[in-house]
């Protein structure tokens, strides 16, 4: 008996024969064409074709496990219809004279490249759906299918990577379980893994020796045993039972309200990316949208969205949420969000460099635009706007003044729009929480990062592998620093949230809790564990 460590990602225990799927398509070749349009008109074809089969897969996902479990293949569709990643596929082909298959795949690699090289890991997760796209067309180009597993026995799937679209077409009855060498817990694959109750787990790289050998998957614990014996594989089993049973206990959640036993509520909201997490959030009964992260509309181009673009996104999540709060969160661009049409230069540390409202305010003309979509998309929800990487009461009175302007355009332009959109900021730097008094004072809320709040606070880059190990976003100093803000915001009668990694795990939603905080927003998994920890604490 054989046990293989890696990360969980969906809960469950599997058993069944291991199958290994073979490895991703190679990189097609570049070829000089003659026929420029010919090789254009390839391109579409295959793009019509890729629609189509989504349509149909988002139809048997859908049948399967409901709308907000299949979303991610409507989000797909819209990527592939957008006009953005067909014109970069057309202009590299009229550039260079490229075949299709070149310009389809060197296209999806860029654009996917960065969103893989971003520190969120949420944001990095969107690489894997975009990959999904470019090699359903190329797979149209060439005529050939995926290869998945065919068994009349359960099967525990192994694989370096698995898209979203090749998870949904795998047969549920027989699988007992995923494990990928490259992956997240947030990915979409793993979010559809959880939808179907099937068992997941990353960071295991597939070993061609596995292939056939009886095994068992536990989602929890994250490992692979191989191999095991009788007695091991009974007592998984009762495990397996235990875990559907908690399962269940935490769905009888989904519509209870987010109340203390001692009768104080403290809203459980969702991270999300786009329409496909809004989704996702009301499936798991989230009370709001605590973060909407709106640079995904920015890394997903050569050029800025247009606010006809924004402006069509923002009304969709504030519609899809109805009288729900979404709090849509400004670009938060620099660092490791890198675009090809800002011309950042190089940076010796970008992490405190040209970043996130630095180049709103520095580049009005975007900002602007961003602002005019939020607020002409105000009037289909309750929105909410949020400034990240704050450091100074200036920066937030420069931030309101410009939306004053853009109030005041739209005014006369006869456009409507909400006039009561709150107004807040981002508490991740150690410079906001200690000034946090004073910024109370230009801001209806907060919203404490807790992510770059730890990095900045011990000084320590989370991408740099010499120092990660070190950081602990429980230090006294982080802690400190959250209970400070959440007091000095409720001094000022402003409510403070949590938005970073911290507030998703349960072990500390009790010390949250203590120190008065009055929002706990996660991706939307762990919203029904949170909300558990929040119903059952005094």
């Amino acid at each position: 008996m054989q046990q293989v460590k890696g990360i969980a990602v969906s809960r469950g225990i599997g058993v069944g024969k291991i199958f290994i799927r073979g490895s991703a398509e190679q990189a097609p070749q570049q070829q000089v064409v003659k026929d420029i349009t010919r090789e254009i008109a390839r391109v579409e074809a295959a793009r019509v074709a890729a629609i189509g089969q989504l349509d149909d897969l988002y139809r048997k996902t859908a049948g399967q496990i409901g709308k907000a479990g299949a979303e991610i293949f409507l989000a797909q569709k819209t990527l592939l219809a957008d006009e953005g990643m067909a014109g970069q596929i057309r202009n590299l082909i009229e550039g260079d004279a490229a075949n299709a298959e070149y310009a389809v795949y060197t296209v999806g690699e860029r654009i996917a490249g960065r969103f893989a090289a971003l520190d969120d890991e949420v944001m990095r997760a969107r690489a894997v759906d975009i990959r999904d796209v470019s090699r359903r067309v190329l797979r149209n180009l060439s005529g050939k299918e995926a290869v998945l597993p065919e068994s009349d026995e359960p099967v525990i799937l192994l694989a370096e990577e698995l898209t979203p679209s090749e998870a949904a077409q795998l047969s549920v009855r027989r699988l007992a379980g995923i494990v990928t060498g490259r992956g997240s817990a947030n990915s979409h694959t793993a979010i559809l893994a959880r939808s179907l109750n099937i068992p997941a787990v990353t960071g295991i790289t597939p070993d061609l020796t596995y292939n056939g050998k009886n095994a068992v998957i536990d989602g929890e614990a994250g490992t692979l045993t191989l191999e095991p014996d009788a007695a091991f594989t009974r007592k998984m089993k009762k495990a397996g039972e235990k875990e559907e049973e908690r399962r269940q206990t935490l769905l009888r959640l989904k519509d209870v309200p987010s109340v203390t036993k001692s009768g104080r509520e403290v809203k459980v909201v969702a991270n999300v990316t786009g329409l496909l997490d809004t989704e996702a959030a009301l499936d798991n009964g989230a009370e709001g949208i605590g973060l909407f992260r709106s640079e995904f509309l920015y890394l997903e181009t050569n050029v800025p969205p247009s606010e006809e673009k924004q402006y069509a996104v923002y009304r969709a999540v504030l519609e899809k949420m109805g009288d729900k709060p979404v709090i849509i969160r400004t670009l938060d661009l620099g660092a490791d969000k890198q675009v090809p049409y800002f011309d950042f230069g190089p940076e010796e540390n970008p992490a405190l460099g040209y970043r996130a409202v630095r180049i709103c305010l520095n580049r009005p003309d975007i900002f602007r635009t961003q602002l005019r979509a939020i607020y002409r998309a105000s009037v289909y929800g309750k929105a909410a706007i949020m400034f990240p990487m704050i450091i100074s009461v200036d920066e937030v009175r420069r931030c309101k003044a410009y939306c004053r302007q853009v109030q005041a355009e739209l005014r006369a332009e006869g456009i409507p729009f909400a006039e009561d959109v709150p107004l807040g900021i981002m508490i991740e730097t150690p410079a906001a929480a200690v000034i946090s008094g004073k910024l109370a004072r230009e801001a209806d809320f907060f919203s404490i990062g807790t992510n770059d709040l730890t990095q900045y606070t011990l000084a320590i880059d989370r991408q740099n592998p010499w120092v990660a190990d070190m950081s602990d976003a429980h230090h006294p100093a982080v802690l400190q620093l959250i209970r400070q803000t959440i007091e000095n915001g409720h001094k000022r009668g402003i409510r403070v949230g949590i938005c970073g990694e911290l507030a998703a795990e349960p072990k500390l939603t009790r010390t949250f809790l203590e120190y008065g905080v009055d929002e706990l927003s996660v991706a939307p998994s762990y919203i029904l564990p949170v909300r558990s920890e929040v119903v059952n604490a005094e």
